[in-house]
Order: C-alpha cells, then sequence, then structure tokens
C-alpha cells in the first residue's frame, strides 16, 4: 500500500466536503477521530484536507510531513493562515474556531475553494 493509499483509507471513512477543483475536505467529529488525525501517517494526498471543528489549537507531534493550517472563524472566514508546520510543533489561534489542515504548499488553493463554497462549519 503507497502512503497516498494509506491516508485515503484512513481519511475515507470520516464524512467529507466536496469542494471545487476535485478537493475534499474530510471532518474529524468525534475525539477519537481527531485523536488520530493525521499523525503517523507517511504523506497526505493533495487533494484532501482534514477539518477540525471547535478546535483553537493542533500539534503536529507524530506527524512525517509539515502542514499548512487553515485557521477558520465561526462563520468559515480564514483568519491566519501557518504555512509549512514542521512535525513535533504546536500552533494556536484564540480567534479561530476551527482549523483546516492540508499539505504543505497547498493552503491557497484550498482557501480559494473553502471561500467559494461559503462553508460556515455548521450543518
Amino acid at each position: 500500500m503507497t502512503a497516498a493509499d494509506a491516508a485515503t483509507a484512513r481519511l475515507g471513512r470520516l464524512h467529507a466536503v466536496e469542494l471545487s477543483g476535485g478537493l475534499r475536505v474530510r471532518e474529524a467529529r468525534t475525539f477519537a477521530q481527531r485523536a488520530r488525525g493525521l499523525a503517523r501517517l507517511a504523506a497526505m494526498p493533495a487533494t484532501e484536507a482534514l477539518h477540525l471543528p471547535r478546535c483553537r489549537s493542533v500539534h503536529t507531534f507524530g506527524m512525517r510531513f509539515a502542514l499548512d493550517l487553515l485557521w477558520l472563524d465561526a462563520h468559515g472566514a480564514v483568519v491566519r493562515v501557518d504555512r509549512a508546520v514542521p512535525p513535533r510543533r504546536h500552533r494556536a489561534c484564540r480567534q479561530a474556531r476551527s482549523v483546516l489542515e492540508c499539505r504543505a504548499g497547498h493552503a491557497d488553493t484550498f482557501a480559494s475553494a473553502w471561500l467559494k463554497r461559503g462553508y460556515t462549519g455548521t450543518r
């Protein structure tokens, strides 16, 4: 199994939100989903991201690749972007109500597609 296949298999169990350009955002809704997150994956597909609702801080302990973090307010607007956060780091954003994690170098692509959709982070 390739690294991309392993990531797709793990993320495939999560609820998905389809965005333009063939992008997909998976939502980690439960404690177990959030705790497992992206840790120990060797890579992440460029077309996939992980959304953590009700989240103001994340860590990259257990990660094997860098992430771009899009911090979102209560209405889904991007309030800050942390680019290429390497493994073994902690980041927080007080203004955020959720965070979108994607492969390093893809923050702009996901931010654009996220905002076009008008996603508010609520159901």
